[in-house]
C-alpha cells in the first residue's frame, strides 16, 4: 500500500508500523530504504529475509538527529564529529564503534555501526514520530531510536527511487511511504571513522576532496588499510545491477561496436553521454546528462526503464575518471561485474 508521506495521518501510520515491529518503504534523498526498527532483532531479520540478503551483510542505521549518536556508538572521533556537523542531515553515511547490546542484527554483528541522518522531509518526519515518547499504545510500541533501512530491493538488484519501484518490488501487502522521486539517486557515501583517519568504503554524492577538506587529512582508499576494513552496505564488487548484462565501454568502442554490427544488432540499450549513431531499429540509444549529479539522480530510474523493455544488453559509455563522477562510476562498475 502506498500512501502520500506528506500527510500527517501517513507518518503517524507509518510510526504505528514500525514501532510494532513491521516494514516500511522510507524515501530518503538517495533512495528508498526498507525500514525496520533497528534495536529490534526480529524485526531486521525481516529485511533480510524480504531482500534475500545475507544476515552478516550490515545494514546502515539511520537517526534522526546527530544526538542518536550517543544510542549506537561509543566513541566519535573528532574528525567524524565535523563530517557530521559539515554534512548531517544528508548523503553521507559514518562508520562508528558500536555500543556492546546495541543493534547487534543491524550490524551483521561486528562491532562497528554505519549511521546516517537522512536529509528527506519524509523521513525525517518518520524517525521523528518514531522516537517520540508518549503513549505508546496509540503509536505501536515504545520509542524507536533508528532505523535500519538498506534499499528497498531485491539483494544485488538495482535501487529503487520512487514508491512504485519499491512497490514493484515487494507487492502491495508493504506499507510505503510517496515522497517523490528521490533528489541524489545514488547511496550515501560511507566513511569509515573507526581506523584513526577518514576511509572511504563507498564514493557517493558527498566527494572525497569534500570529506578531506573538513576532516583536515586525506581521505584513504579502503585499498590503503586494507586490514580489519568493515563490511558495510554496497561495497560488494557485483551490485546494483540489472536483469539485462551491463558492459563498458568508452564512446568510441561503443560507436565502433554499433557501426560493426550494422542492421544486424541484436535488441539492446546504449546508454551514453556522446550522441552515437545506429542504424539498427531494434537499438534503443538513451542519453546520459553530461553533469554527474544529474547522471546520479537518473541512474537507478534508467537502469529499471531499460531493464523494462526487454533488453537482454545494456552497454554504457563509461564515467569520466573525475572526482565528481566517481559515485556514478561506481555504481555503473559494479553493475557490470554482476
Amino acid at each position: 500500500m502506498i500512501l502520500d508521506g506528506t500527510l500527517p495521518e501517513s507518518i503517524a501510520a507509518a510510526a504505528r508500523a514500525l514501532r510494532s515491529g513491521a516494514l516500511l518503504g522510507l524515501p530518503t534523498e538517495t533512495v528508498y530504504g526498507l525500514a525496520a526498527n533497528a534495536s529490534s532483532d526480529a524485526a531486521v531479520a525481516q529485511i533480510f529475509a524480504a531482500k534475500g540478503r545475507p544476515s552478516d551483510h550490515p545494514l546502515i542505521v539511520h537517526v534522526a538527529d546527530a544526538s542518536g549518536i550517543a544510542h549506537f556508538a561509543r566513541d566519535v572521533p573528532a574528525f567524524a564529529q565535523a563530517l557530521v556537523e559539515a554534512f548531517w542531515p544528508g548523503p553521507l553515511t559514518l562508520i562508528l564503534p558500536r555500543r556492546a547490546g546495541v543493534a547487534t542484527a543491524a550490524t551483521g554483528g561486528q562491532d562497528s555501526v554505519g549511521l546516517r541522518c537522512p536529509a528527506h522531509p519524509v523521513a525525517r518526519s518518520v524517525l521523528h514520530a518514531c522516537a517520540a515518547p508518549g503513549d505508546s499504545t496509540a503509536l505501536g510500541g515504545p520509542p524507536v531510536w533508528g532505523l535500519a533501512a538498506p534499499s528497498a530491493n531485491r539483494f544485488g538488484r538495482v535501487s529503487p527511487t520512487t514508491a512504485a519501484h519499491v512497490a514493484g518490488e515487494f507487492g502491495p501487502d508493504l506499507l510505503v511511504l510517496d515522497g517523490g522521486p528521490c533528489a541524489v539517486g545514488i547511496e550515501s557515501t560511507i566513511v569509515d571513522c573507526t581506523r584513526g583517519r577518514p576511509v572511504l568504503l563507498r564514493p557517493g554524492a558527498i566527494t572525497r576532496a569534500q570529506i578531506t577538506a573538513v576532516c583536515g587529512q586525506e581521505a584513504l582508499s579502503k585499498d590503503e588499510l586494507p586490514e580489519q576494513t568493515p563490511r558495510a552496505s554496497g561495497t560488494l564488487e557485483a551490485h546494483y545491477a540489472p536483469s539485462a548484462k551491463v558492459r563498458l565501454m568508452d564512446a568510441q568502442g561503443l560507436q565502433t561496436a554499433l557501426d560493426l554490427l550494422g542492421t544486424e544488432a541484436p535488441h539492446l540499450a546504449v546508454y551514453a553521454r556522446t550522441a552515437l549513431r545506429c542504424a539498427a531499429p531494434q537499438v534503443r540509444l538513451q542519453r546520459m546528462p553530461g553533469d554527474a549529479s544529474a547522471a546520479a539522480q537518473e541512474l537507478f530510474a534508467t537502469l529499471r526503464a531499460l531493464d523494462a523493455t526487454g533488453v537482454a544488453l545494456i552497454w554504457i559509455e563509461t564515467p569520466p575518471a573525475t572526482p565528481e563522477w566517481e559515485g556514478v562510476r561506481d555504481r555503473v562498475q559494479r553493475a557490470a561485474a554482476a
